[in-house]
């Protein structure tokens, strides 16, 4: 089944600039996939939850969140990921 992974909501808290990327499987010749997501500037204090939009078609994927400089650090109390069942069946 191939799936339309297209937002994900974070309740997050922080300071500095949040990173995100989306990565696929490694697929039969051993290629990986991969879309960045917007930046997000995180606050201390915060009373909504952002959401970062993606374009991204595949059967799995693997999200990873970071930051890029020294003394940055953010708390994630949730996250949700809006996908869509696109294709029920792989075309190879």
């Amino acid at each position: 089944m191939i799936n339309h992974f297209h937002v994900i909501q974070l309740r997050i808290t922080g300071t500095g600039t949040l990173k995100s990327k989306l990565y696929s499987l490694p697929d039969r010749a051993g290629v990986m996939r991969s879309e960045d997501l917007e930046n997000l500037n995180m606050t201390t204090q915060t009373s909504r939850e952002p959401v970062l939009l993606a374009n991204f078609m595949e059967e799995r994927a693997k999200l990873k969140i970071y930051t890029t400089e020294i003394d940055e650090i953010f708390t994630i109390r949730k996250i949700t990921v809006f996908i869509k069942p696109t294709y029920t069946s792989d075309p190879m």
